[in-house]
């Protein structure tokens, strides 16, 4: 094993359709903060919108590719089943509220001992905001329309459909040394070794799971951390060793990037290692996070032509 863990959840990239409509809900509703505004590198004519707390860490980052003209997806296999977020103990009832005003039905569960409210997005995406204990290192956006006592401190554990003969629940725990913390049903949690938000997946194993098709309001990858390159190069090898097709390393600019996906070691789903750093700071101050469009060098030639193309946003 190399000698860094990956301490858990780095971030989840999903799509949605309308910009606006995406920026509106997650940082108008949900209270989250906008913490970068720049383009899809691989189509720099599409927006990638991130979404985190005051400082845009990893573990607590959703990010969207807008698609306003793609079909709605449809959630199954191979894509993560529901995006959870962390909020306060106590909490729940002030969203139920909230959510309401904002004509969003909630439904309750309760997973792990952890009550939650369960939702969708306006593109469908499905949501749970969960009552889990404080985190002491939290930094929730407090510029915004929800009180920090009750605002979403990160990413909890995402549901991600597994396939009961698959190799999955044994990636995480054989080789990258996460743990089964619990079970609840046909639920599986599993624990990173880090600290702090966004540091366990919950796995849904069932002997079948419906076909996804990509679209607005499913979930194109998830990532997870590695606190810097060398680190990442050496679980690049760890997971080549193992049988896996990774990645070379793509520069993402706010992080370094390797992908992999396989039938049965991850029941389909696209993974990534992201590296913590340079991080969403890189490229603007702490004041200025998310308000204007930043674009990597190799694309800043390209300015006004892609600000021509993206949907003007405004601050809802």
């Amino acid at each position: 094993m190399p000698d860094a863990s990956l301490p858990g959840v780095h971030h989840i990239t999903a799509l949605c359709g309308d910009a606006q409509e995406n920026l509106d809900f997650y940082v108008g509703v949900l209270g989250l903060r906008r913490v970068k505004t720049t383009v899809n590198f691989d189509d720099p004519t599409t927006h990638h919108l991130y979404y985190g707390d005051a400082a845009g860490r990893p573990g607590t980052t959703l990010t969207f590719f807008p698609w306003p003209r793609a079909t709605n997806g449809r959630g199954g296999a191979g894509m993560v089943r529901t995006v959870a977020f962390a909020v306060p103990p106590g909490s729940l009832a002030h969203w139920r509220d909230r959510l309401a005003a904002h004509g969003i039905e909630a439904e309750d569960k309760t997973y792990f001992g952890e009550p939650r409210l369960h939702f969708s997005d306006p593109s469908g995406l499905p949501l749970a905001l969960v009552a889990t204990a404080p985190v002491e290192d939290a930094t929730p956006w407090t510029d915004g329309p929800v009180p920090a006592d009750r605002a979403i401190r990160g990413l909890h554990a995402p549901v991600l459909p597994v396939f009961s003969d698959d190799r999955t629940a044994a990636l995480f725990t054989d080789v990258f040394g996460w743990p089964r913390t619990g079970t609840d049903g046909d639920r599986v949690r599993l624990q990173g070794p880090g600290t702090g938000v966004g540091t366990a997946v919950d796995l849904l194993v069932r002997d079948r799971h419906p076909s996804g098709r990509m679209g607005r309001g499913t979930v194109h990858h998830i990532a997870f951390r590695a606190p810097d390159s060398e680190a990442q190069r050496a679980w690049q090898s760890i997971l080549r060793e193992h049988g896996l097709q990774v990645t070379d390393v793509k520069d993402r600019h706010y992080f370094r990037s390797v992908y992999f996906r396989d039938p049965t070691r991850t029941s389909g789903l696209l993974f990534e290692i992201a590296t913590d750093g340079p991080g969403v700071h890189v490229d603007e101050e702490d004041t200025a996070l998310g308000q204007s469009l930043a674009l990597p060098e190799h694309l800043e030639s390209r300015r006004a032509e892609l600000e021509r193309a993206l949907p003007t946003l405004s601050v809802p």
